[in-house]
């Protein structure tokens, strides 16, 4: 059940494809967002495939689903309750700026605005894959295991694959932007850098990995929990 995540960029970019079918904006807005949408969605939805496929089912929704029968529910109308319905409305609400984007017809053409919003959506989309592929290759080595990733773009973010996400998410926006309806948007990054603070990179998550990584707590209190920044020099009695 837990594959639901390897369709949350597949959905994403969905969004963006109906709503190019629909819409009657500017094509060159509808044909870069749906663009940009799509390019992010495969890839998300490929690796995160690939992921479950390799590693099992996310605990998470394993706690989700264990907790929910506990309380009388089937497993069939947790997983619809808990996790399908749930995932349906945040993604509605994340991919507003391909939705919203596409709906106005003026201006017709890219501005300034959406040109830095194609640059971001393309700098984070890098980004992500480059620290996904970082992650991956680390979990591949059986001599990392319980082990910290703390090289490459780890080094600099404790997330750098959400921090991909959010440049991806808030580009799109600013493509979205340069029609009145698109401001709108704003909503769908905003939502999705709250869960990512909140909850897929919050301190629950960090607690766990804390309690089961050696060298974690140390590796938080010198990284960056979001924003790319170099890591704070060890205390003295660290550094030796």
């Amino acid at each position: 059940m837990t594959f639901i995540d390897a369709f949350w960029g597949l959905g994403l970019a969905g969004l963006g494809v109906a709503t190019f079918v629909q819409a009657d904006g500017s094509p060159a807005r509808m044909q870069l967002l749906t663009g940009l949408a799509v390019l992010w969605g495969v890839r998300l939805g490929v690796h995160i495939l690939a992921r479950w496929r390799r590693e099992g089912p996310d605990r998470r929704y394993v706690k989700i689903l264990d907790r929910a029968q506990a309380q009388g529910l089937s497993y069939a109308r947790a997983a619809w309750i808990r996790v399908f319905q749930l995932q349906a409305v945040i993604l509605w609400v994340v991919a507003m700026p391909v939705q919203l984007g596409q709906m106005s017809s003026t201006p017709p053409a890219i501005g300034l605005l959406g040109g830095l919003g194609a640059a971001l959506a393309v700098f984070g989309l890098a980004f992500e894959t480059l620290a996904d592929h970082q992650l991956t290759r680390f979990k591949a080595n059986p001599e990392n295991r319980r082990k910290v990733l703390d090289t490459g773009l780890w080094r600099y973010t404790r997330h750098p694959n959400y921090f991909g996400d959010l440049c991806v998410w808030f580009g799109l926006w600013l493509i979205a932007a340069e029609t009145t309806l698109g401001l709108f948007a704003v909503v769908g990054p905003l939502l999705l850098l709250v869960l990512f603070v909140r909850f897929s990179g919050g301190r629950t998550y960090e607690t766990r990995l804390t309690h089961h990584r050696p060298g974690y707590a140390d590796y938080i209190a010198r990284t960056s929990p979001l924003i790319p920044w170099p890591p704070r020099a060890a205390p003295p009695s660290e550094a030796g």
